[in-house]
């Protein structure tokens, strides 16, 4: 009887002690995913603050360091929308160009996803494999074909394409679409067919079913990528410069690059800064507003 008292003793010992460990495990990894956490936020956050704070100084302090602007002053935000920036009809275009990428995106994208997930043909693989790689080529490797392209005249292409908005909107949709299709797919894979066997059944066509049924269940991940893609070309610089060489046709990125002082060597930096800002606030605020619905939909696609 002593015998297995002691046995059921020594065993709660072991197992109290087991549980010790476990809590300090625990808290030692609590302690430094915190850690972590605290470090990838500032390395985030202060970045931003920094350009916030260099806006709110007074445009007479230069490059000071101060962590605090004293005094704070909006100077540096009327500067930007002094007509010789060029910022408002540039922020006009940025919007244009922007959303104009973004639909196209969703039109093409959404059809050729839904046939990719649903239609069988040999070489579907390739296909996919084909069309995420066309998103890997570094976007300057592209820059000079399609320079020449929109520049030249040739008998099948008697277009001249420079500072246009066409030559704006479809070398960004070269970078967007395969983003969109890839994620796409793999949304509406998830999906059973039996859904859009049953809205047929019920009198629904095949494309009835798709818009009526499919399409609202993918939202989400119809959502996420039209938010990735409107940043992604919001933000765009490289592809806006090249192709948007007349002031009328600057995006907002590329008017912010052409900031000069009054004497053209002098940098606004407090004016630049401002405008830096003016133009990270939205998206800031679309992405704390959307969250649940872009994480939903990042995460959804990778859901069986």
């Amino acid at each position: 009887m002593s015998t297995d008292t002691q046995a059921r003793t020594s065993q709660a010992e072991i197992k109290e002690l087991a549980s010790r460990k476990r809590s300090g495990k625990d808290l030692l990894f609590l302690v430094l995913g915190l850690i972590g956490m605290a470090v990838i936020i500032l390395y985030c956050l202060l970045p931003f603050y920094w350009m916030l704070v260099s806006s709110l100084r007074l445009p007479s302090m230069g490059r000071s360091t101060d962590f605090i602007p004293n005094p704070p002053s909006i100077e540096n935000y009327v500067a930007v929308w002094d007509p010789a920036n060029n910022f408002a009809p540039a922020i006009i275009n940025s919007i244009i160009v922007s959303t104009s990428v973004t639909l196209l995106t969703l039109l093409f994208g959404i059809l050729a996803a839904y046939a990719l997930a649903r239609l069988r043909f040999r070489f579907k693989g390739v296909v996919l494999s084909i069309i995420i790689a066309c998103s890997m080529f570094p976007g300057i490797t592209l820059l000079i074909p399609l320079f020449k392209l929109f520049t030249a005249t040739y008998p099948w292409f008697p277009f001249n394409w420079m500072n246009t908005y066409q030559a704006l909107i479809i070398p960004s949709l070269s970078f967007g679409l395969p983003l969109c299709v890839w994620n796409l797919t793999a949304f509406f894979r998830q999906l059973p067919v039996e859904l859009e066997q049953a809205a047929m059944v019920d009198g629904c066509t095949p494309g009835q079913a798709f818009v009526k049924v499919i399409l609202p269940l993918a939202a989400p991940g119809v959502f996420t990528t039209a938010i990735i893609t409107f940043i992604a070309v919001w933000n765009e610089f490289m592809i806006a410069l090249t192709f948007g060489t007349r002031a009328d046709m600057y995006t907002a990125v590329v008017a912010l690059s052409k900031f000069t002082g009054q004497y053209g060597f002098d940098t606004p930096w407090g004016t630049i800064m401002a405008a830096g800002v003016i133009l990270t606030i939205p998206l800031i605020l679309l992405v704390l507003f959307f969250q649940r619905r872009i994480v939903a939909g990042l995460t959804a696609g990778g859901v069986k």
